[in-house]
């Protein structure tokens, strides 16, 4: 290629998008519209068009988002070949398995009508969406050499997190200190530790805000690397990378009407919401958050149990302007969706899942006939055995039942 549709000839952000497969414009992205991606790159590139130099963290992000896009492409291709020769592929660490997770439609929950699809986070090696964040910042942080070798790393997390940094740090050789309210599952305590962390449990009334501060405050006295997973800008670039043109490659030539997501971080919803806003303008986005915590809709922090979700603040990693509509859900509406989630559907699903698929029930329940709508799923259920979603689930043999056949 020797310039680009639109920005002349010269503009490097240009062309590495519309390098992203020659097939996104042969057999089309239905609603995707390229110029508009092209100016959202070109309009981030600090240099003159006539420059080949791009020094911007922002324009890297993006620019790594098209080749994703491009190599998540190839990877179909790939395993069309392999599907057909029976190859397989082999990996050279647990860390080269994150992303690329599976879009799956469901049939018995959805109204009569209307397509609806969830992406399985927990296909993740370590079960959530928060492996992709945990990668990113412990990457990011390498190249920039703010993480020195064997230093160790601490986070402030409600478990997901904590799991991924976990995974990640015992991968590449960091010890990982997680601080974490004592109101979080037992599991998730477990499972750190089983990976090598250390758990520092900080009191529930001091809330979200509480881990954080004990994170910080360990940061500074012993000189570890702090994750800072709410105000670091690797959460969201990360989700601009994968998430964001996963789906974009997933639904090539498809319809897709809306996007629906829950936010704990808010690295998903802003990251990937951008790119996805970017390529498909007419996309509706919807967030989704606790009734009892509806901090974006300007409403007072109360107790809640969707884990995961919503802290007693609003993350500065954050894009409030991404989202164009918000649908709170109940915790009983989390919990009761998770649960059809597995025995209607067969998708093991923890809370916040089910309060994401909750609040795609209710865009299902006024949308048009036809209308396509995608809803994240961020882990899996295994983590909330102990808790609030999983607490009235018998442990013992089901001889009442067997006894009434």
């Amino acid at each position: 290629m020797t310039g680009c549709r639109g920005f002349g000839n010269t503009c490097p952000v240009a062309l590495a998008c519309y390098s992203i497969v020659p097939r996104v414009t042969d057999s089309g992205f239905a609603g995707f519209d390229l110029r508009r991606l092209m100016q959202y790159m070109a309009s981030a590139c600090p240099a003159p068009h006539g420059q080949s130099t791009i020094s911007s963290p922002g324009v890297e992000s993006i620019l790594a988002a098209c080749s994703q896009l491009a190599q998540s492409c190839a990877r179909i291709d790939a395993s069309l070949v392999d599907s057909q020769t029976g190859g397989n592929v082999i990996y050279d660490s647990i860390l080269d398995t994150i992303g690329n997770t599976p879009i799956v439609k469901l049939h018995r929950i959805p109204p009569k009508g209307i397509d609806l699809y969830v992406k399985v986070e927990a296909f993740n090696p370590i079960g959530s969406v928060k492996d992709r964040l945990a990668f990113a910042i412990i990457d990011d942080a390498e190249k920039s050499g703010k993480l020195k070798p064997g230093q160790t790393v601490v986070e402030a997390t409600s478990g997901n997190t904590g799991i991924a940094l976990a995974m990640v740090c015992a991968a590449k050789g960091y010890p990982f200190v997680a601080t974490m309210a004592e109101s979080f599952s037992v599991e998730r305590r477990k499972i750190m530790r089983a990976m090598g962390a250390k758990v520092i449990l900080t009191p529930a009334a001091e809330r979200g805000s509480g881990m954080v501060r004990k994170a910080k405050e360990l940061s500074e006295q012993h000189g570890w690397f702090w994750a800072s997973q709410f105000t670091n800008p690797a959460n969201p670039a990360y989700h601009r990378q994968t998430t964001g043109p996963e789906i974009l490659s997933d639904f090539a030539g498809k319809r897709l009407d809306y996007w629906v997501t829950g936010w704990g971080t808010g690295g998903t919803m802003t990251g990937a919401g951008e790119v996805l806003k970017t390529a498909r303008p007419d996309l509706k986005i919807v967030t989704t958050e606790p009734e009892a915590a509806k901090l974006l809709a300007g409403d007072e922090w109360q107790p809640h149990k969707i884990q995961g979700w919503t802290p007693d603040f609003v993350p500065e990693v954050l894009n409030r302007e991404i989202f164009d509509e918000n649908i709170p859900v109940t915790d009983e509406e989390s919990r009761d969706v998770a649960r059809r989630l597995g025995t209607e559907e067969g998708i093991f699903s923890g809370i916040s899942g089910g309060g994401t698929l909750a609040a795609a029930l209710k865009v299902a329940e006024r949308a048009d006939e036809g209308t396509v709508i995608l809803a994240m799923l961020p882990d899996t259920g295994e983590r909330y055995l102990g808790a609030y979603l999983f607490e009235d689930v018998a442990e013992g043999s089901d001889d009442e039942w067997l006894d009434s056949l």
